[in-house]
């Protein structure tokens, strides 16, 4: 068993050895610790690191270092992720390859402080102007960041598309033991600029805009067959199957431990990729299942959409309901699952789709 370690550190040691070249950002709670411990961590070794005037700097400078062939990563929070939004599509637009990592804290505009996965729509839908997608990683354990940090990098890079690393509030900020993976010495990519005359056209002239949207098209169905990642139990004979991700994904396991202890046939799905959205979990449930039912830290319910839309695809020949149960802000209790779960056996609560 390694160090107790706070999970803003872990993730930034993590990112130190998948070979982060640099980064650049700007403070915001609860992602700050991130940038602090990599304003002494990175130059120890060589590497680059800036506390830019504003989120929009930041962003365009990690652009620039990515268009380069370097391993780049910024973080933020809520309204600093909206701020980095237009280079983001600008990059995805150019085809680089970063990390962006987004601490979730709860609320609309400024927001609050409290953890949060009111973020969802956003980073699965792409939060800028086009058509473009990010790969998505969203973790339940401190562990499972660190062990996810190269694969973003290496995901980014692989399909020349930006990966954001969606954790949450309370993630950044408990503790708990941790091993650290080996240093990696990423390598140059060729496509990475070097200083001669290169044959991606930057800007909007000159561009066959149907090919580029067709090679988009395949890239992002190369990506939902190939990279969907999950963790799934007992759902191969489940009436209720119960989907999650991150520390709600982590509440909602224990949950269903105990509703199978009291007799009830329920199981779960975790997505670790909330985009590629893991469909093939899906085909793997019982198929006279009788619903669905997401388990979210938000308001209104955004992964309810997803699950939704799947389970028509995958149980096509019928209608199977989705509830939602959304916790607004912080970590769902087990309690606050099983006492939803009671409500919808009861009839007292009406489904979402």
């Amino acid at each position: 068993m390694g160090d107790m370690i706070k999970g803003n550190i872990a993730i930034a040691e993590a990112a130190v050895r998948a070979g982060v070249q640099l980064y650049a950002g700007y403070p915001i709670t609860p992602s700050t610790e991130i940038m602090e411990y990599l304003s002494g961590r990175l130059p120890e070794l060589g590497r680059s690191f800036i506390q830019a005037e504003s989120e929009v700097s930041s962003i365009n400078m990690v652009m620039g270092a990515s268009a380069c062939g370097f391993r780049s990563l910024t973080a933020s929070s809520g309204p600093g992720i909206s701020l980095k939004q237009e280079c983001i599509s600008c990059i995805s637009d150019e085809e680089l390859a970063c990390v962006v990592i987004n601490v979730v804290r709860y609320g609309n505009g400024l927001g609050t402080l409290y953890s949060s996965q009111c973020d969802y729509f956003r980073e699965t839908r792409g939060g800028g102007n086009g058509d473009y997608r990010c790969i998505v990683l969203s973790p339940e354990s401190i562990q499972e960041a660190v062990d996810l940090m190269a694969p973003a990098f290496d995901l980014a890079e692989k399909y020349r598309i930006v990966t954001i690393f969606m954790t949450e509030g309370a993630l950044g900020q408990m503790m708990e033991p941790c091993d650290m993976p080996d240093f990696i010495e990423p390598k140059r990519h060729s496509w990475a600029l070097n200083g001669t005359y290169s044959n991606k056209k930057i800007g909007i002239f000159d561009r066959d805009s149907m090919k580029e949207a067709e090679a988009l098209n395949k890239k992002h169905e190369l990506i939902k067959a190939n990279e969907q990642r999950w963790e799934s139990g007992q759902v191969e004979d489940a009436d209720y199957v119960f989907v999650a991700f991150g520390l709600p994904g982590r509440s909602v396991k224990g949950a269903v431990k105990e509703l199978r202890e009291e007799g009830h046939k329920v199981g779960f799905i975790r997505p670790i990729t909330t985009w590629p959205f893991p469909e093939k979990a899906f085909a793997e449930v019982n198929p006279n299942v009788k619903g669905f039912i997401s388990v979210e830290a938000n308001a209104t319910g955004q992964l309810v959409d997803d699950v939704a839309l799947t389970a028509k695809k995958v149980i096509n020949e019928r209608n199977v309901p989705v509830w939602c149960l959304p916790c607004v802000y912080g970590v769902p209790t087990l309690k606050f699952t099983k006492e939803g779960f009671g409500r919808i056996i009861n009839g007292e609560l009406k489904e979402v789709y």
